[in-house]
């Protein structure tokens, strides 16, 4: 038996053991099908970006490990994105920084960006059906520092708001030009390394400036905003914390994200999403996996992001949540990296879409607790490991641990020689 006729057969074996469970699996491959990762393009390069400014990172931005290989310009960054992308099924976008303009060498500085910047990433992304998204950059530069929207510095901060005012345009472009709303994500790292006696001040300077930002009204992006818990050196205080960016979305109608890695190690993001679609219209999710705090370690399969995944189904919500990653790991494969991490964000969502959840919530209805726990453990070992690899199949992409070697491949002839 070939290996192609043994994944058909274990998927025909699967259709029938969902069904049972009133699991219609055909119909949960047309969902996965449409179902839409923004990958982020700065997984490709350390977060390092294009421009000719900063010589380190900062701003609570760090990168650990130094695998060779990493991506130098923007074709290898196209390049490396094309190669995982060769080994992820389905269709997905492309998540850029404000960082990451087509400058062609020049200085161009924060509050001089244009959408003229982004247009060759325009006309990739057409060519490639990859929709893009955006995000402005408010690390790694001189005028970075400890604050930037929030800083009592009228200069520093116009600065800022002059910047993310420019990246709202150039992401309205790009939703006008794919026919699509680009989701636009703005986070600033803004804090105090120690204490401050003036978190009022700030937060109304921050206040101030997102009114200043989103003053102008556009039609083809969307606005996202984003909370920490702390940054690196900015651990005693984070400006745009969780129940300001909340507060703001809630009395605005703004999108909230929702960083896995941006929360207290205790706290459940799973536990978050019904209770603020309940007051936003719509949550972007960057998806990582922190270890012990915001480490941006490669999302794995693991137990929050499954929950985070499957709560997203449970609340039917998949039409008013976005998903995108947001890890940077230099102390392995680059590429593999964004492989596995992609994969197991995808293979979380399947096994979310194919829990028995009609029986689950009648269990639940008749006050069953018993027959409710141990169904959710047996699903836990049903065959949908049966169903993804027919979704990789389907999508002509390797199935299993095939894309292992492949990976390996695109190293020793490419990235290993950079």
């Amino acid at each position: 038996m070939t290996k192609e006729s043994a994944v058909k057969q274990a998927y025909e074996l699967a259709v029938e053991r969902y069904a049972a469970l009133g699991v219609d699996v055909n119909q949960v491959m047309e969902i996965m099908q449409n179902f839409h990762l923004s990958l982020h393009c700065w997984q490709t390069d350390d977060v390092v970006g294009f421009e000719k400014i900063a010589d380190s990172l900062s701003g609570g931005i760090q990168t650990t490990g130094n695998y060779p290989g990493r991506a130098r310009n923007i074709d290898e960054v196209r390049a490396d994105i094309l190669k995982a992308l060769s080994f992820i099924p389905g269709t997905h976008r492309l998540n850029l920084h404000a960082i990451y303009g087509d400058f062609n060498g020049e200085m161009v500085d924060r509050d001089q960006v244009e959408p003229k910047h982004f247009q060759s990433w325009i006309d990739w992304g057409k060519e490639h059906n990859m929709k893009l998204d955006f995000n402005s950059s408010s690390f790694s530069h001189p005028k970075s520092g400890s604050l930037t929207l929030s800083n009592p510095d009228e200069s520093i901060r116009q600065f800022w708001i002059e910047h993310t005012k420019r990246c709202r345009a150039v992401a309205e472009e790009m939703g006008k030009a794919q026919g699509d709303p680009c989701i636009m994500n703005l986070w600033v790292h803004d804090g105090s390394k120690d204490v401050t006696v003036n978190r009022m001040k700030y937060r109304e300077l921050l206040k101030d400036s997102l009114d200043q930002i989103f003053a102008t009204d556009y039609q083809n992006m969307k606005d996202c905003i984003e909370s920490k818990v702390f940054g690196i050196g900015l651990e005693s205080f984070t400006v745009g914390s969780n129940e300001f960016y909340t507060g703001y979305g809630a009395k605005y109608g703004k999108m909230v994200t929702l960083d896995t890695g941006h929360f207290h190690p205790t706290e459940s993001v799973a536990d978050k999403v019904s209770s603020m679609l309940l007051y936003v219209p719509e949550l972007m999710l960057h998806v990582s996996r922190p270890v012990r705090w915001d480490s941006d370690h490669v999302t794995i399969m693991d137990d929050p992001t499954q929950e985070l995944f499957s709560e997203i189904v449970r609340a039917g919500a998949l039409d008013r949540v976005h998903y995108g990653l947001d890890y940077f790991d230099a102390s392995i494969n680059r590429i593999g990296a964004y492989v596995v991490g992609s994969r197991a964000a995808q293979k979380c969502m399947l096994r979310a879409l194919l829990e028995p959840i009609a029986q689950l919530r009648e269990y639940e209805a008749n006050g069953q607790g018993f027959e409710r726990l141990a169904l959710l453990e047996e699903a836990k070992s049903l065959p949908w490991n049966a169903v993804w690899d027919m979704f990789c199949l389907k999508n002509n992409v390797p199935v299993g641990e095939s894309f292992i070697a492949e990976v390996q491949k695109y190293e020793a002839e490419v990235t290993s020689k950079r």
